[in-house]
């Protein structure tokens, strides 16, 4: 049958919690390859939760059903603070992308714990500001932001990532609604080895499913690029 919508691929998942810095419980999953070890670790942040943003938005959601089994990743998705979703609300409140660095910060010590393999960050709209503000803080091979509107990562901080040999992967939509490909190319141009990609007739919310495998095509061709072309069908033809 075709992957499309919805669908979940076989994995191992379990519901997990992050304790802060500042002593919030925040709610989240992690799904892990169904039998074999996973080759990388996508830590997903995800968009603005006062726009309707959280865990399950969708790329990070369909990430999550399909990436474990498809390109042997592991997934890692949470709500920020304040944040609902299905799974549950983490405490505290919305912080407008100051306190979320211990959000942030709380996530990559879970991954250290679990000793999962190759980090990288992966945001989405706010989630990019997050990754682009607090990324350089952790142990990751690189970040791939999705949407990335800089509202609230300065150009201090953006410039700071040329000081840095991680990988710097931008997906920019052709039609988004804050930050198209021409202006993305000077607002990242202080980052001489950033690759932005732009996206023919991408939208800000990647809605649909060839935007949706656009997106997770380009995450894996960055992290795990032996894994491509992505099967379509499962199980695979």
């Amino acid at each position: 049958m075709e992957i499309r919508g919805p669908r979940l691929l076989p994995a191992r998942r379990e519901d997990i919690e992050l304790l802060t810095r500042d002593g919030l419980r925040l709610v989240g999953e992690l799904a892990l390859p169904e039998t074999a070890d996973p080759v990388a670790t996508l830590v997903t942040l995800h968009p603005l939760p006062t726009a309707g943003g959280f865990m399950d938005s969708h790329v990070l959601r369909k990430a999550a059903a399909r990436l474990p089994a498809l390109a042997d990743l592991a997934v890692l998705r949470f709500n920020t603070r304040g944040t609902s979703s299905p799974r549950g609300t983490s405490e505290g409140a919305f912080d407008a992308g100051h306190g979320e660095r211990h959000d942030v910060a709380a996530a990559m010590a879970f991954v250290q714990e679990r000793a999962l393999p190759r980090p990288w960050l992966v945001g989405w709209s706010f989630g990019t500001e997050l990754a682009l503000k607090y990324g350089r803080d952790h142990d990751i091979e690189g970040v791939i932001l999705l949407s990335p509107p800089l509202h609230r990562a300065t150009e201090e901080e953006v410039a700071a990532w040329a000081q840095d040999d991680r990988e710097v992967v931008v997906l920019v939509p052709e039609l988004d609604d804050y930050l198209r490909p021409t202006e993305a190319m000077a607002r990242f141009a202080s980052i001489p080895h950033a690759r932005l990609i732009a996206v023919e007739g991408g939208r800000h919310l990647w809605v649909g499913e060839t935007q949706t495998r656009r997106v997770l095509d380009e995450i894996v061709s960055a992290v795990n690029p032996g894994a491509l072309p992505l099967h379509r069908e499962w199980p695979p033809s």
